[in-house]
């Protein structure tokens, strides 16, 4: 065993361990240290005082605090006999090894051994899993993945939401106690994604200090964050409690993803996006453009048509798109959402020729062809469960959620039935994605559900390497590097009103790459909130992330095809360095003004999306400052939209009139000036590095 403390860094962060009575502890995280730094001063700096009303020796905050060394705050570890008599380790660390980047600590306790892993990885990210391996079969009802000090300084900063209104920021005080958010609906979940960001004492999204965690589990979860009586506090991840239900000599967290930024929020959200492009998602061809979608649901629902689609189908190439996705309604007897989920063989009632006619056309238009399945739910009302009633997960007498209920991932006889038939489409069809939908709650909480979802994708994956799969659940409902390691878009919300996507995507961005982030146009009075918005703000609140639409398209005004076609041009132009690139969101001094910059990876080009939510208190528009440039370099900007400037703006605003020429500096000092704009306006402003004004 080599001699620690122990250090794992990477370009963002260093993280520190070091051996205890109780077991490894984390003594450090946060920015990175000095090469040089004594490890051993380190762990001798954070020994702590002792006074009245504790215990004789302060109990150590472990990677898995254990009740049995006198832990009085959260256990990482609630562990029992198979006949349920608890059980109370005292671990004591038995082995470290550290190679490249990786280390791995081996703690053991009456024949239990815990084996927490923690990785640096070139994404700027740390990575740590914690396993557990017994000499006989045990209870598990608690397993945190390696456990971390919280900072002491600041807030905590969770995702929350619901259908249709996913994504949404709460930031809550630290206090003594416990914060706990649980999620056990089986799914990552709108209600509490499973990430947590800690943010430092004034921490804006250009500044100040951050912290944050990610699980990666598309399965129920548990986060607490604790602040003890004696002002230590620790944060833990892992599975829903109970997820394990029966006894087991091996239990595993999933991943835990570990950030740390001094650059604000905007250093997260640029070590999650990057993470996640980079690394989680393992692209089927990573040199091809992401293509720009047309999506029928919206425009035909479950009526599926030849002669309609086909004719949709026409219209969506000629406006751009460049891949055509069949939604719900194409198999079984499937005319509504009460029946035939589980019968994945072609409706002959409508498609009497199976889909090829249809795929034959699309083809033809120059586009590729995707599919809307949801292999893991099944109604009542189909010829599976008629054939197979044990396959439903849950009691027979359940709940039914949308008329479904779900099939029982962790038998091995169901996923090899969907592997099967799922197998059999793809072959049949030049399918090219895979729309992956997940439409209600799992009635019970168990991780054998996600484990036999990843183990489905990771088949269907080795055998279709050339198929991009979209997780979607209720719209995001699942969204999580976990699923995401075997798919690669999410459907950030079944809500497409621009006026709800633009401040959802901008807290998304905190965590997801553009490149990931399916936003399409919709129709002028938006399906989810009535609200009816004009076209060059719909098609531009789309353009921000990787872009589609899905409206009836043969009802659209001849003016706003124009709109769409413009800007779909545009996206494909410039999708090459934007998708590839990081967000950033700017301190608006205006509420109205929601804003951010997508900046190429090697900085020479920029876009500004600054978007008018709503009026402004004041009568002109405040000057917005950005963020990420370079301070000596200078800038070319163009409007991209004047066109879009009210009545009311008769003024000279300078980029109505023509490009500007400004330097890093000056943007990101005094900041930019934009035209006057009406509500649901979005402004698109491009940016060029330039060596000088002639240039």
């Amino acid at each position: 065993m080599t001699a620690g403390p122990w250090r794992v860094d990477t370009a963002i962060q260093t993280l520190v361990v070091a051996a205890t009575s109780g077991g490894p502890a984390c003594i450090y995280w946060g920015p990175p240290l000095p090469l040089g730094e004594d490890l051993a001063q380190i762990a001798a700096a954070v020994r702590a005082d002792l006074s009245g009303g504790m215990l004789d020796r302060l109990p150590d905050l472990t990677l898995c605090p254990a009740p049995g060394e006198g832990w009085q705050g959260a256990p990482g570890l609630v562990l029992a006999e198979a006949d349920g008599t608890p059980l109370l380790p005292r671990f004591a660390l038995a082995g470290a090894e550290q190679r490249e980047g990786r280390l791995d600590l081996v703690s053991r306790w009456g024949g239990v051994t815990l084996t927490h892993t923690i990785a640096a990885q070139a994404t700027g990210t740390v990575t740590m899993r914690t396993v557990l391996d017994a000499d006989r079969p045990l209870r598990c009802a608690w397993l945190a993945a390696p456990v971390l000090p919280a900072p002491q300084e600041g807030s905590i900063l969770t995702p929350a939401g619901r259908w249709s209104r996913e994504m949404q920021p709460v930031r809550s005080p630290w206090g003594p106690g416990q914060h706990v958010r649980e999620a056990r609906t089986g799914r990552s979940g709108q209600e509490h994604p499973p990430w947590v960001v800690f943010p430092g004492q004034g921490c804006t999204p250009t500044q100040g200090r951050a912290w944050a965690l990610h699980y990666a589990w598309p399965g129920g979860h548990r986060m607490v964050a604790e602040e003890l009586a004696d002002g230590r506090r620790q944060v833990q991840m892992g599975h829903a409690t109970g997820a394990w239900g029966a006894p087991a000599m091996r239990f595993e967290t999933a991943e835990v993803i570990a950030v740390v930024s001094t650059s604000g929020l905007n250093g997260i959200a640029a070590a999650f996006q990057h993470d996640l492009r980079d690394r989680v998602i393992r692209w089927p061809d990573p040199a091809r453009p992401r293509p720009v979608h047309y999506h029928g649901w919206e425009a035909v629902c479950s009526d599926h048509r030849l002669g309609t689609l086909a004719a949709l189908a026409t219209r969506a190439a000629a406006l751009g798109a460049e891949r055509f996705v069949l939604d719900d309604g194409w198999f079984g007897r499937r005319d509504d959402d009460t029946s035939s989920l589980g019968d994945w063989s072609v409706d002959r009632r409508k498609w009497p020729d199976g889909l090829h006619p249809l795929v034959a056309h699309v083809r033809g238009l120059g586009m590729a062809f995707g599919l809307w399945v949801e292999p893991e739910m099944v109604n009542p009302d189909s010829d599976l469960l008629r054939a197979h009633p044990d396959w439903a997960l849950g009691p027979a007498d359940q709940v039914l959620g949308r008329n479904q209920m779900v099939l029982d991932m962790g038998r091995h006889e169901v996923r090899d039935h969907l592997f099967a038939v799922l197998d059999a489409l793809l072959r049949e069809y030049p399918i090219d994605y895979l729309k992956w939908d997940h439409n209600r709650l799992l009635p019970v909480v168990d991780a054998g559900q996600a484990e036999g979802i990843l183990a489905l994708l990771a088949r269907l994956r080795a055998a279709h390497p050339g198929v991009e799969i979209e997780s979607c659940a209720s719209g995001g409902g699942r969204i999580d590097a976990g699923i995401l390691a075997h798919t690669h878009r999410v459907w950030l919300s079944d809500c497409i009103d621009a006026q709800e996507r633009l401040r959802m995507q901008a807290d998304a961005a905190l965590f997801l790459p553009a490149c990931i982030t399916g936003s399409h146009v919709g129709a002028a009075a938006s399906h989810t909130t009535g609200r009816v918005l004009p076209m060059s703000f719909r098609v531009r609140v789309a353009a921000m992330r990787h872009f589609g639409f899905e409206m009836d398209l043969r009802h659209l005004p001849e003016a706003d095809a124009a709109v769409l076609a413009e800007v779909t041009t545009w996206w494909k132009a410039n999708r090459g360095w934007m998708m590839p690139g990081t967000i950033l969101q700017l301190d608006a001094d205006d509420p109205a003004v929601p804003a951010e910059v997508q900046i190429a990876a090697d900085g020479a080009r920029f876009v500004l999306f600054a978007g008018q939510a709503d009026t402004s208190a004041q009568i002109l528009p405040r000057p917005l400052r950005l963020a990420g440039l370079d301070p000596a370099a200078r800038y070319r900007l163009q409007l991209v939209n004047p066109e879009d400037a009210p009545p009311q703006s008769r003024g000279h605003c300078a980029l109505k009139d023509g490009p500007l020429v400004l330097s890093g500096a000056a943007l990101m000092g005094r900041g930019l000036s934009l035209p006057l704009a009406w509500p649901a306006t979005l402004w698109m402003v491009e940016g060029e590095r330039i060596e000088g004004p002639d240039a």
